[in-house]
């Protein structure tokens, strides 16, 4: 199982990358657990300087703009 934070204010284009690891988990094989962080400062904290962030596992992948499909497949499947 892997354990994803997506880190946003709250916003639509920081809700899509939270729909995207939902879409993701529907997939066969693929276990998430996605915690989602709105608050400003452990968003900084987090090391997320443009939002959205997604971090894997405790490690941050992502930040500002929207990731790509494919490469958030690898990160949840690796």
């Amino acid at each position: 199982m892997k354990n994803v934070t997506v880190y946003g204010p709250g916003c639509k284009r920081c809700e899509t990358p939270e729909a995207m690891v939902g879409d993701a988990e529907s997939r066969p094989g693929v276990e998430v657990e996605v915690v989602k962080v709105i608050d400003a400062n452990s968003i900084a904290m987090a090391g997320v300087m443009s939002a959205p962030g997604v971090s894997v596992d405790g490690r941050l992948v992502h930040a500002g703009g929207l990731p790509d499909a494919a490469k958030l497949d690898n990160w949840l499947s690796a």
